[in-house]
């Protein structure tokens, strides 16, 4: 299935006119940035990179898309035959996913002919702004709960595909598994589910309830006990599995007052093993007040999938570079724009990561031009993509999952605070001498000692 329409028809009459006036093939460089955080945030996380990959693979004008493209007049009959045969066949540099992100990071870089860059803006955009929104409120949520599994289960609560994305963003992002099967299918998510109050409500009892789900999925299921009297349905649960129950579900009440009389009542009745998982509208804050409660994991529905009240990051894709005639040799000029609030630095970017003596990072370290200069510990932040057209950064979820934990545990301990605060480090751009360069990413949080 080609991914060419995920377009916006204004790239295309841009590619159109440029064509006309004969600036459409010159050599340009964009980049995907934030300007800001969300509101209140202390750190971003990078995700749909992997999506984006396949995304780039499958964009391709065929003969129907090209044929209704005609039809209605959005493009004319030199740029139709421009994009029967579209490839891209440029270079992108990028942040490895599940890596953190702070104001300003050239979070992606496209190099190539203007043409070919500019029609991949809004595809890249809408994977970028929708999977790290959800990874980024998946990190404060799986941040909160402390090492107890989170479960992803808010496919009901948004747009079918947005979900299957969604699933993959929380995963990276350090939640265990998802309720979504098409999640696993095509990402590899692990995935899990039990049963619902209708397969209760459906029984003449739950006791029979609970009897058929124990006889198809054994005893290490998880039993939800709050369709009827909740302290009798626990009674009933041990009774069935002579104490052996894996897990019992609290999906309504105070979750910390009833998880501790639950957990009373459970181990009371020599069910010590057995697990207490919660649902109903979980959010970051409502994780962290559970912390001291005895919960063993959290279902998460709504509030991943529309990334915690800010479902997109404002992400942006900017020309910052670009030659003056269509030679492949031609020397590139930076660019940006003046606009008031909405300025951009011009010229091709670079980020590394600076960190202290004892491996916390400090400072992101924007270089403008050339690479920036670190010590030892300094890590370089982007890495091949796609090189000539072909895509070389492709890796498995895990590899993703692994790096965001990495990454996160290098911040410093105020970051993982879900009360409003500044971004965690700063944000310093550097021109191509190495000194402080203007900066409209700028915040108070600037350490002195940088």
């Amino acid at each position: 299935m080609t991914t060419a329409l995920l377009t916006d028809h204004y790239e295309l009459t841009m590619i159109r006119a440029a064509m006309g006036s004969g600036t459409a093939f010159r050599r340009s460089i964009f980049e995907l940035f934030p300007r800001r955080l969300p509101e209140g945030r202390r750190y971003g996380v990078v995700a749909g990179v992997g999506r984006m990959l396949q995304a780039l693979e499958d964009f391709r004008f065929d003969e129907e898309t090209v044929a209704w493209l005609l039809e209605t007049d959005v493009v004319n009959e030199g740029l139709a035959a421009w994009l029967r045969d579209y490839r891209f066949t440029g270079n992108m540099w990028g942040y490895p996913e599940g890596e953190m992100y702070f104001p300003g990071a050239p979070l992606l870089r496209v190099e190539g002919s203007f043409a070919e860059a500019c029609v991949l803006e809004t595809v890249l955009l809408s994977i970028y702004n929708h999977d790290s929104a959800i990874a980024s409120a998946a990190s404060r949520m799986t941040a909160m709960a402390e090492g107890r599994p989170c479960i992803e289960m808010g496919s009901r609560r948004a747009q079918e595909q947005a979900a299957v994305a969604a699933a993959r963003a929380a995963y990276v992002a350090g939640f265990s598994s998802s309720s979504n099967l098409e999640a696993g299918k095509r990402w590899g998510v692990p995935t899990g589910g039990t049963a619902a109050h209708s397969f209760t409500l459906l029984h003449d009892s739950e006791e029979d309830a609970f009897a058929a789900q124990l006889a198809a999925l054994g005893t290490d299921t998880t039993l939800l006990v709050d369709t009827y009297d909740l302290e009798e349905a626990v009674r009933t649960a041990v009774r069935l599995t002579d104490g052996k129950l894996g897990a019992i579900r609290l999906d309504s009440g105070d979750h910390a007052i009833v998880a501790r009389q639950m957990r009373d009542l459970l181990d009371d009745l020599g069910a010590t093993e057995t697990r207490i998982i919660v649902t109903s509208d979980l959010d970051e804050w409502q994780i962290a007040a559970l912390r001291g409660a005895p919960v063993d994991g959290f279902g998460v529905g709504t509030s991943v999938v529309t990334g915690s009240g800010h479902p997109t990051c404002g992400f942006v894709y900017k020309l910052v570079a670009r030659a003056k005639d269509d030679s492949p040799e031609a020397e590139l000029y930076p660019v940006a724009k003046k606009s008031a609030n909405k300025n951009t630095v011009g010229g091709r970017k670079f980020a590394m990561r600076r960190f202290d003596e004892r491996g916390v990072a400090e400072a992101e370290i924007i270089g403008i031009g050339t690479p920036p200069t670190g010590d030892a510990n300094d890590r370089q932040l982007m890495v091949p993509l796609v090189e000539n057209g072909q895509v070389v950064g492709r890796e498995p979820i895990e590899k993703a999952r692994e790096r965001h934990d990495r990454s996160r545990a290098e911040l410093p301990v105020a970051a993982l605070r879900v009360s409003r605060g500044e971004p965690a480090i700063p944000t310093i751009i550097l021109d191509s001498e190495g000194d402080e360069a203007y900066n409209p990413y700028l915040h108070s949080a600037i350490p002195r000692n940088i």
